[in-house]
């Protein structure tokens, strides 16, 4: 395919499944618009909603130690969340998982967030040898989604301590105004529980005894039986980023990061150098797009941005050497796993294949409605 760029947005060519109109402007602006007049059109998201949520929740959660369950990285959107439940008057317990790859900035950033707010904190730390067999084999995979056993882990706990606490509600910083783009060659199987497996088994050395993790049995347990919910709270307010962050800096002495999820080194490395040239993946390209969108940055801002380097280059052959020690990789090694043939999500064994999806697809699609 000819490089292309987004007449509206900044997405491009590198996503290998984009389309554009005869008006130039990409799938993806298309799909956000079609979701946001869908949402707008059935009032799905309001403050007043919200509202009569929060009252829900405290009434739900009277004679318990906390009414909801919240997850902190660190980052701006968990930090903000925070932030707003507090001001909702709300008791949550504050659940962050610990993967062997936080900044100090973001222990930093977490323990003073939890302190002035006065938010309680349970940390589960991963057993590393574990994690690392895990990370290794998402690595020698060579899919571009090598993140999502951490992902699927975080949303695992969330669900286990909501059960724990028997709470029903789980708030969460995922949100349409910053974050609707992405790709989906580029991020996939978040919740695949089998196409973990099938990487580990593949690639891994170890089983997997003490990793957190959910099938889609248990995502039916959790919704049907303990009947947990999931809040999407930033969809429910007017959320600008930058007016977010300039808050938090304030309020609770938050520090940027310098780029969306820089919170955790393994991240900072993946998304700075090898999605880029193993994949020719920018992931700012979808995060600045999807607030081009959202109306918190115009075209041309963000083309600017992308002129810049999103870590600059010393910092980033720090992490490379860090990241080779922490997986005892030599140069050589990792050289030859970042040349190794890309592959994508659906060339390895996950449920989309299987029966069970498909009847469990039909049973997700009534819980979400």
């Amino acid at each position: 395919m000819n490089y292309v760029r987004c007449s509206r947005c900044i997405m491009d060519t590198s996503d290998p499944d984009i389309t554009f109109n005869n008006m130039g402007v990409c799938n993806h602006c298309i799909k956000y618009d079609r979701l946001k007049i869908l949402l707008d059109d059935k009032n799905i998201y309001s403050e007043s909603k919200l509202e009569q949520i929060i009252e829900k929740i405290k009434k739900d959660g009277k004679n318990k130690q906390y009414d909801c369950i919240i997850g902190v990285s660190g980052g701006v959107d968990s930090t903000y969340v925070a932030y707003k439940v507090k001001e909702y008057g709300l008791r949550p317990l504050a659940v962050h998982l610990d993967n062997s790859w936080n900044s100090e900035l973001a222990v930093s950033n977490i323990e003073k967030t939890l302190k002035k707010l006065n938010i309680d904190l349970y940390t589960h730390v991963l057993d590393w040898e574990e994690f690392k067999d895990l990370q290794l084999s998402f690595l020698k995979a060579s899919v571009p989604d090598m993140e999502i056993p951490t992902d699927h882990a975080i949303v695992s706990l969330l669900y286990k301590m909501a059960a724990k606490e028997k709470t029903r509600y789980i708030i969460m910083g995922t949100n349409i105004a910053t974050e609707a783009i992405m790709p989906s060659k580029w991020a996939a199987g978040h919740t695949d529980w089998m196409y973990i497996k099938s990487i580990h088994n593949q690639f891994g050395k170890s089983k997997l005894k003490d990793f957190p993790h959910y099938s889609m049995l248990d995502y039916a347990k959790y919704k049907l039986v303990y009947k947990q919910k999931e809040i999407s709270l930033l969809n429910y307010i007017n959320y600008n980023k930058a007016e977010a962050m300039e808050i938090i800096e304030e309020k609770l002495d938050w520090k940027n990061y310098g780029g969306k999820h820089f919170e955790s080194i393994y991240t900072r490395f993946i998304q700075s150098y090898v999605l880029p040239v193993k994949f020719g993946i920018d992931k700012r390209k979808a995060h600045l797009s999807t607030l081009i969108c959202s109306g918190q940055m115009t075209r041309e801002e963000a083309l600017k941005e992308l002129e810049h380097d999103s870590y600059p280059l010393e910092k980033v052959n720090e992490d490379k050497q860090y990241v080779l020690k922490k997986f005892g990789l030599s140069e050589s090694e990792f050289d030859q796993i970042l040349n190794s043939p890309k592959k994508y999500y659906m060339d390895y064994p996950n449920m989309t294949t299987t029966l069970t999806y498909k009847i469990g697809k039909k049973l997700y699609e009534i819980i979400r409605k």
